[in-house]
């Protein structure tokens, strides 16, 4: 396993982070058991980043990983650097943002009691949002990290102006953006003022949400309760064309002797703006195939053969957030 220090912290972590929101039940249901084996292989195999969230089940996922990490969290919590994410409440069935100081603290304290830790390595504010001051949700922030609940803040699905208004009241550590083959959006003016600003960068989604993982095929039926299942990216002719592109990959990966999720993780982390790619897994033979990604290093000319191929994908942007 490989590790970096990310951004201008101390943290010194894994560049592959275990993710847990198909661990919220958003992905339709899970067997618990193994999903918290697949968290021990995580950190078996090295991984000693794992990102959660408030709003990944309230409460499923941040339990999770207390259950499956119990020993590190409670004798060596000081191997294990633990992020979550907060801002996000349900009403009338939906997720809403909420960022408001109130709400941001009641959800840390929840997230604390569920992860069985009193302290966090890092706080992300999960989504901007409009009814809130930025400055108010800085503040906040600024005061759990002076109260020790918190060591270093971070946003997710911020824009460069966002950060910057965020930062005049308290420094943005890192951002957790989307980012893969498939969605490339950050290139542009993102991750540049990121690396300007030594902003540590956590992608999420390298794997388009299962399109580059190399097992979705085109009969591919997702149960109602699994986002995807209303998702063009995962829906009739978008996705035929996404896993035409998948295939290329897929060959192109083999003659390297790897797979295409090891291929799309690669991808990202050979961004010199990236520090970490966040892979999600519901079983153990998953994570144990992209734990290790980090390791293999592409070349330029093998990064732009490869976003060659993907430039025929389908444009629809994959992504699980509708708030």
């Amino acid at each position: 396993m490989e590790y970096r220090r990310l951004g201008a912290t101390d943290l010194q972590v894994s560049r592959i982070c275990f993710g847990t929101f198909p661990l919220s039940g958003a992905w339709g249901a899970f067997d618990q058991d193994e999903a918290i084996a697949t968290t021990r292989r995580a950190f078996e195999s090295g991984i000693n980043f794992f990102d959660t969230a408030q709003a990944y089940g309230f409460g499923l996922a941040e339990g999770l990983i207390s259950q499956a990490l119990g020993p590190e969290i409670k004798l060596h919590r000081s191997d294990l650097v633990l992020a979550t994410k907060g801002g996000l409440r349900m009403e009338n069935g939906r997720p809403t943002r909420d960022s408001s100081p109130a709400w941001l603290r009641q959800g840390l304290e929840e997230s604390l009691n569920y992860l069985g830790t009193d302290y966090v390595d890092l706080y992300q504010i999960h989504w901007p949002d409009s009814a809130t001051p930025i400055e108010e949700t800085a503040a906040t922030a600024e005061d759990f990290v002076r109260e020790g609940k918190v060591r270093y803040v971070g946003v997710s699905n911020y824009d460069v102006a966002q950060m910057e208004a965020f930062g005049k009241t308290r420094k943005v550590d890192t951002l957790q953006p989307p980012y893969s083959l498939f969605v490339r959006q950050i290139e542009d003016a993102i991750l540049p003022y990121c690396q300007a600003e030594r902003i540590g960068v956590l992608i999420y989604g390298p794997l388009a949400h299962g399109l580059l993982g190399g097992g979705c095929g085109p009969e591919a039926v997702f149960p109602e309760d699994d986002w995807r299942c209303n998702n063009p990216a995962f829906q009739g002719q978008g996705l035929r064309r996404n896993l035409r592109v998948v295939e290329k990959l897929k060959q192109y990966a083999a003659l390297r002797g790897r797979s295409v999720a090891q291929l799309a993780v690669a991808w990202t982390l050979a961004n010199p703006a990236v520090d970490v790619a966040i892979v999600g897994a519901r079983r153990s033979e998953q994570i144990a195939e992209t734990a290790f990604a980090a390791e293999f290093h592409l070349t330029k000319t093998e990064r732009e053969e490869v976003e060659a191929i993907a430039r025929e994908a389908a444009l629809e942007e994959p992504t699980p957030e509708t708030v």
